[in-house]
């Protein structure tokens, strides 16, 4: 299995990009389809492939030694395709991280340890890393960067509680953060997530 596909547009002839991170027991082939349901026509799309399916072997809020030998490596594939597609010109304002689940909170763990400002990052059901969070490990200034985070207010792998701290930390970083709870206990993608962000965080592309 390739550790890396791509869709969309090709990088040289992108504006914009977006990684694309995968769920836990999924795959970058299946979080791909999400082309199908956002406004990512235009983009250039980099899916990373976890080993075996999983970024991290335990709960993202697990004691931080069980996770710590995989999430480096994880995270160190998210920063292959972003360097991948800098090193094509695309401008860090005009790069996405979406991801769901597992992808979700890595997509937020790589952009706060990284911050900056992008185009965008979208969380289906995440939150930062760690057994507790810990802002000193955190670098850098979003400036303005949108962050959505969706989830269910009783989500069986992400406590709300941790989505609400995330947010908090997120926006000390500069980061311009809109959180959708919704009241179900469905671990999923809404229809009403993927509205918002189309409207609000694509539709400029």
């Amino acid at each position: 299995m390739t550790d890396l596909i791509q869709a969309g547009k090709d990088l040289k002839e992108a504006s914009s990009a977006a990684i694309l991170i995968h769920g836990r027991g999924a795959s970058a082939q299946s979080i791909i389809s999400l082309k199908s349901y956002l406004k990512l026509k235009d983009f250039a799309l980099l899916a990373p492939q976890a080993e075996s399916n999983t970024w991290y072997p335990y709960s993202f809020m697990a004691p931080d030694e069980s996770n710590q030998q995989s999430l480096k490596k994880s995270l160190g594939k998210i920063q292959k395709a972003f360097d991948q597609i800098v090193k094509k010109g695309i401008p860090t304002e005009r790069i996405y991280l979406i991801g769901f689940s597992q992808g979700a909170c890595l997509s937020l763990e790589f952009a706060a340890l990284n911050a900056q400002k992008l185009g965008g990052v979208v969380a289906f059901t995440g939150g930062l890393i760690g057994e507790k969070l810990q802002p000193e490990k955190y670098k850098g200034n979003f400036d303005g960067t949108p962050v959505f985070i969706g989830s269910s207010n009783r989500d069986f792998h992400v406590p709300l509680t941790r989505i609400e701290e995330s947010a908090q930390l997120l926006e000390k970083m500069g980061a311009n953060v809109k959180t959708l709870i919704f009241d179900d206990p469905e671990h999923t993608i809404r229809e009403k997530e993927l509205e918002w962000v189309n409207e609000h965080l694509l539709s400029q592309n």
